[in-house]
């Protein structure tokens, strides 16, 4: 069984997974969806 998740946030793909009870989200998506930025790297 898989603990891997995607949730949507308007209209974005958020990873997260869950460790140790606790959800891990990508920082990298929280970042997309927050700023509509593409490159979140830059």
């Amino acid at each position: 069984m898989s603990n891997s998740k995607i949730v949507v946030f308007d209209s974005k793909e958020i990873r997260r997974t869950l460790h140790n009870d606790e959800w891990w989200f990508v920082v990298n998506d929280i970042v997309s969806a927050l700023t509509d930025s593409i490159n979140v790297q830059e």
